[in-house]
């Protein structure tokens, strides 16, 4: 069985995927994979290399619902990029193709229909990006995060299936991240991260309280690529880490933490979920993240602070007050962990399987 994997831009539309892919191998040892990406495609040529998958690069253009001059470019590069996924997908021969959003995978999916290719999609944040919508018509199944998202497709071929959470992030080991980040057995640890390119402001944030933070406690922080926080005094004190990237022992950085900070793209948020940690959520403003963000939120799985009225100190006593209350970290440990499911790959997997095993699916 041969299966596309198409999106990108961000490590978010990436990893469940990934996690898809996992799953996929793990039942049909002979699945050979091809990832479809930007030509400018960072998170998801590493992250595809990591998982030894074939990555070929198209053109992709963005349909944005506001005045832009690139609004005149990108169908232009969207159309290129038709033509050249139609030459990939006759030269690969794929059975079906897997998107998880992302604009680069509207021309794949429209070329895979074009050549009777059954595409499913799968809907992470809980409001649908134009990408999804696009392709809802010509999907034959459609996968969500959570029952919020039903009411945005089709109902007959629209299923919830949590998120998919890639293998290796709940293989994390407390003793290991000792050993990897340097860390005191006798502290507690806050991990900071920023989703997959960092975040600038949480980063700002951080800097700023790191000092007084440093005094009860220890602090990992992933700032993403070219995001780091330079102030010399900052990287003295011995119990801050600070980190651009962090490949297979973010699984490590998890399972020692004991309150993270992130942002609010659904895959991080799943897979703090699925670990059942205890979370401070930081949304980008206005934007998606803050749909995600409430959905967290009026389930009392998370605190949220909003970026434009947060200020350092109300970072700094959020997190101490978590760290403070062992109740506080339990209670919304046990209502994160409702919103994760760690069988959502597994279930989609098996929903692909068992669409490519029919004969009127049209295969190649």
């Amino acid at each position: 069985m041969r299966i596309v994997l198409a999106g990108g831009g961000t490590g978010g539309s990436v990893s469940p995927l990934l996690a898809i892919a996992q799953e996929l191998k793990k039942q049909l040892p002979e699945a050979e994979f091809l990832f479809i990406g930007t030509r400018e495609g960072i998170p998801e040529k590493k992250l595809a290399r990591m998982y030894t998958i074939p990555f070929k690069s198209i053109f992709s253009g963005k349909l944005r619902r506001y005045v832009s001059i690139r609004n005149i470019i990108d169908p232009f590069f969207i159309f290129v990029g038709l033509i050249q996924s139609f030459f990939i997908i006759l030269q690969f021969k794929p059975h079906t193709i897997l998107s998880a959003g992302g604009f680069v995978a509207v021309p794949v999916a429209w070329a895979g229909w074009l050549l009777h290719i059954p595409t499913f999609i799968h809907q992470q944040d809980i409001v649908p990006g134009l990408a999804n919508k696009l392709l809802a018509p010509i999907a034959k199944k459609i996968t969500v995060s959570a029952e919020a998202s039903l009411k945005d497709f089709p109902k007959k071929k629209t299923v919830v299936t949590g998120n998919p959470v890639r293998v290796h992030v709940l293989q994390g080991n407390k003793e290991r991240a000792f050993e990897i980040f340097n860390l005191e057995e006798s502290l507690p640890t806050v991990l900071v991260i920023g989703g997959g390119s960092g975040a600038l402001p949480i980063n700002t944030f951080i800097a700023q309280i790191i000092p007084n933070l440093t005094q009860f406690c220890q602090v990992i922080h992933i700032t993403g690529k070219d995001k780091q926080c330079n102030n010399v005094t900052i990287k003295q004190f011995n119990n801050y880490h600070q980190y651009e990237f962090l490949k297979t022992d973010i699984a490590h950085a998890y399972a020692i933490a004991d309150v993270v900070i992130s942002r609010a793209g659904m895959g991080v948020l799943t897979e703090l979920a699925v670990l059942g940690k205890p979370t401070i959520i930081v949304p980008i403003p206005d934007s998606h993240q803050e749909n995600n963000a409430s959905y967290f939120s009026e389930n009392k799985a998370a605190l949220v602070l909003d970026q434009k009225t947060v200020t350092p100190k109300i970072l700094f006593n959020t997190i101490q007050s978590l760290l403070s209350s062992d109740e506080k970290r339990a209670v919304l440990s046990l209502n994160i962990l409702k919103l994760g499911n760690p069988d959502a790959a597994k279930n989609i997997a098996e929903m692909v399987l068992s669409a490519a095993s029919r004969p009127s699916t049209q295969l190649s």
